[in-house]
């Protein structure tokens, strides 16, 4: 009898369940049970997780009405955009927005070289005086000098009233210092061996082999710092005392305190009472929210670096 070899028989995978080297492999009720707990507790965690944000987004776009009788949820209710114009309108907003963006983008960016660059230094075993640099970062976790001797030391370097009152201070966070020490413990040495005798120096295998491989990590540290310096407020309230320097943080701050405020009268006072809170922090919150998906795969693998030694 002769088959023909088209004749290749199927297999039903909607009633057998997986398929493995060419043999269906049947799934027991006990996995398909755990496989439908699981999806629901997922889908449950995801909403849970995204339903503050929901409701944040629904109460800025919803009438006072409907928001003090607590009648909003995760539909707006009574549409309206008189505190986004009202927010909007104003030039000081954009001032501040911008001082916020500048702030991000040079602190970030001075943060990441500081970091890095020690890091990397003491991530050597070699290193003359390892413990002692590490011991001098890790002190600085549990004490500090204290808000006025800050507040004094800033002042007397000139630095009150500028950008170097919110970024100098606040340039080396000790934990991702040591997440990135951490990293470049584990980095392979052959590579670095290679490149030494290739001729590189320690700046050259630094920035033309160490930090290319490092795109976990980087995008990690750089997420880090760009949302602490983002929703930094507090060294631009002590630090600084003039309004065209104050980041948007400042800003939103002053306007939620005056709206709230018992001075404020009118229905589109009451209005804006009403919904700034969500206003303001959606507001806020839009650029890391929109900037956060083109780094995810980046973070992601950032944060379990840890977990597996190179």
């Amino acid at each position: 009898m002769v088959t023909n070899a088209t004749d290749t028989p199927t297999v039903d995978h909607s009633e057998t369940g997986a398929y493995h080297g060419g043999r269906a492999i049947k799934e027991s009720r006990g996995y398909s049970t755990f496989r439908i707990i699981n999806v629901a507790a997922l889908l449950l965690i995801c909403f849970l997780t995204l339903y503050p944000f929901l409701n944040l987004v629904a109460e800025a776009f919803s009438s006072e009405a409907y928001i003090n009788t607590g009648q909003v949820n995760i539909v707006p209710k009574g549409f309206n955009l008189r505190t986004f114009e009202h927010v909007m309108s104003d030039s000081m907003f954009w001032i501040n927005y911008k001082n916020t963006l500048v702030y991000t983008v040079v602190g970030t960016a001075i943060a990441m070289a500081m970091t890095t660059t020690f890091a990397y230094a003491i991530s050597k075993f070699h290193l003359r005086g390892r413990s002692i640099f590490i011991g001098i970062a890790v002190f600085t976790m549990f004490f500090n000098g204290g808000m006025i001797p800050n507040y004094i030391l800033i002042n007397n370097l000139g630095m009150k009233n500028t950008i170097w009152a919110i970024v100098i201070p606040n340039a080396i966070s000790v934990f991702n210092l040591l997440v990135m020490k951490s990293f470049f413990e584990n980095f392979p040495t052959d590579l670095e061996e290679a490149a030494s005798m290739d001729g590189l120096t320690t700046y050259g295998i630094f920035l033309r082999i160490v930090l290319p491989l490092s795109k976990a990590v980087l995008a990690t540290m750089v997420l880090f710092y760009a949302v602490a310096f983002w929703n930094g407020w507090f060294a631009a309230f002590l630090y600084m005392d003039r309004a065209e320097l104050y980041p948007v943080t400042i800003y939103l701050r002053n306007i939620l305190a005056a709206a709230t405020g018992t001075g404020e009268t009118g229905t589109d006072a009451v209005q804006i009472a009403a919904n700034v809170k969500a206003v303001t922090m959606l507001l806020t919150a839009l650029p890391i929210i929109a900037v956060y998906p083109f780094i995810q795969k980046y973070f992601v693998s950032g944060v379990m670096l840890g977990s597996v030694k190179q």
